[in-house]
């Protein structure tokens, strides 16, 4: 498994859709907690994306797993960019 840091980018005129999707998104993230699969996830304070760090086997298998975000299906994600990450110290590097 690998680790992959996820940054997603939100418009601002898609605040109203990600309200509306929200519960649907964070009941997906917490299923993939329970799994493993996601390590944390949270908004950025200025509203204007999220920060997410998923468990995956390589970019492909992350890159199906974020199509199934509620978020994704309803076009709340303007801009995503993932990137394999190997933390050395701290909470999450005993994981690699």
């Amino acid at each position: 498994m690998s680790i992959f840091a996820v940054e997603y980018v939100y418009d601002a005129d898609s605040a109203s859709i990600r309200e509306e999707h929200r519960p649907r998104h964070r009941q997906w993230l917490s299923g993939l907690v329970e799994e493993g699969r996601v390590l944390a996830s949270g908004p950025f304070a200025d509203g204007a994306g999220a920060l997410l760090i998923f468990t995956a086997e390589d970019e492909s298998d992350l890159l199906s797993l974020l199509k199934q975000d509620p978020f994704a299906s309803v076009g709340a994600i303007s801009g995503m960019k993932t990137t394999q990450w190997s933390p050395a110290v701290g909470a999450f590097a005993h994981l690699v």
